[in-house]
């Protein structure tokens, strides 16, 4: 017996959740063998290809917004924790402190250097190799410190007060030099072939105004920083991201005409953008429909851009749109937002995710191959 050939439209009502006033269904996948007697649903690289799409609705440097379609939830957050926690980026891991007379105490200005994000050309970056830390206790010699696997940073600042300050000032920044020390104070360190590959991007803070400490005059700052590269599942530092989210494709279906007061009322249940107004044309109004009759020029509701819905919910707490809207999401159809530190731009942190799940998938063929063995 052949296989069923579900049509278009029965397919994408099962790949639609349902969101109702108090519930949600239709929530499980059911793209698995043998969930629909006589549907070949069996997993296929060209099936996959064919229905994998990616869309970018913006793509700035550090904000990038597009649609992930055609995979499974599973997946999708399988990017996402990737891209938080798994994309190696480089933060200060080591300070040593030559001089601080500051108020901080060493290991909390430690702290705050570590979580100032860093930036450089991204072909040093990923020229850079992991460092491995020996640990005498354990016997395990580790690797030794190099200029492709280590940055140096220098930060020395000296609090004085300025010569021709006027007598009256109250704000230190008219009374002294560096009072503030800030990100921008941080200096590049090159080291045997760094120069070469960071090229005319220097290792630098993403934000030259990040403050790091409150000097006076005779307070000094004087230390130097090791850079490594790590990944955000040992510290939050080395997080690549501020923020990786994702939501489903919201749908919004009008089942039955909203016209004139109702239609203003519910464009306000939705935020800005969600539905439009347009006026009933003549044609509607001389169709036969009862709805329409005598209705023409009066305003009617209309779907213009349900992606900016946020799937609220306040259309089905009104009365007069009982059996009138019906919301959902797509099940496979996951609207990324990723908004980068600074280090990677925002739309090559997802082709490091790719990556990093790349490689996690080729490791586990070969672990199953010398189960095998």
């Amino acid at each position: 017996m052949a296989p069923i050939q579900p049509s278009k439209d029965s397919l994408d009502r099962r790949k639609v959740v349902g969101i109702n006033a108090e519930t949600v269904t239709n929530i499980t996948s059911t793209d698995f063998p043998g969930h629909h007697p006589g549907e070949d649903n069996s997993w296929s690289l060209s099936k996959f290809k064919k229905n994998l799409q990616v869309q970018f609705h913006q793509n700035d440097e550090h904000d990038a917004v597009f649609s992930l379609i055609g995979v499974d939830a599973s997946i999708a957050n399988a990017f996402r924790r990737i891209l938080i926690a798994e994309v190696p980026t480089l933060a200060i891991e080591k300070v040593y402190v030559e001089n601080n007379t500051s108020v901080i105490a060493d290991e909390v200005l430690a702290h705050r250097l570590g979580l100032v994000p860093l930036k450089g050309a991204v072909e040093g970056l990923k020229w850079l190799k992991w460092f491995v830390e020996a640990v005498p206790e354990a016997g395990f010699e580790g690797m030794e410190r190099t200029d492709y696997n280590t940055v140096v940073l220098h930060l020395k600042v000296k609090c004085t007060r300025k010569p021709n300050a006027d007598s009256n000032a109250t704000e230190p920044e008219d009374k002294y030099i560096n009072s503030s020390v800030y990100s921008r104070h941080i200096e590049w360190q090159p080291q045997g072939m760094q120069a070469e590959y960071f090229g005319d991007i220097p290792v630098q803070p993403v934000s030259p105004n990040i403050l790091i400490a409150k000097l006076r005059p005779g307070q000094e700052l004087d230390m130097i920083m090791h850079a490594h590269m790590g990944i955000g599942a040992d510290h939050a530092k080395f997080s690549p991201v501020a923020t990786a989210t994702y939501r489903l494709l919201p749908t919004i279906t009008i089942t039955k005409p909203i016209i004139g007061a109702d239609a203003i009322k519910f464009q306000k249940c939705f935020p800005p953008g969600v539905i439009d107004l347009e006026r009933v044309t003549a044609q509607e109004a001389n169709s036969g429909d009862p709805i329409f009759r005598g209705k023409q020029g009066e305003e009617k509701a209309v779907v213009k851009d349900a992606m900016r819905d946020t799937v609220s919910r306040e259309a089905l707490r009104h009365k007069e749109f009982d059996g009138k809207v019906v919301l959902g999401r797509v099940q496979d159809h996951f609207i990324f937002s990723v908004e980068s530190t600074g280090q990677f731009p925002s739309d090559t942190l997802f082709l490091e995710s790719v990556s990093v799940l790349k490689y996690k998938a080729k490791r586990l063929l070969r672990a199953l191959d010398e189960l095998e063995r």
